[in-house]
């Protein structure tokens, strides 16, 4: 019987932060946020508000302006 292998838990928790990071990238590319712009501030952005604001008819890239 072959032991399964110990993944550190830093890596795991690394695994999850980008999986949470490129699912954020997603949601404001969506929105009409260019990517890489969208990568850049992923983490310090509620997309949810951009969203709000682009459901509104506002700009994208104005309301990332106005929720950062």
């Amino acid at each position: 019987m072959e032991a399964t292998p110990v993944i550190p838990v830093h890596e795991i928790v690394h695994d999850e932060q980008s999986i949470v990071h490129e699912w954020r990238v997603r949601q404001l590319t969506r929105l009409g946020i260019p990517e890489t712009l969208a990568g850049v501030v992923a983490a310090h952005v509620d997309w949810h508000q951009v969203a709000v604001l682009v459901q509104r008819g506002c700009p994208p890239r104005l309301a990332l302006r106005i929720v950062l």
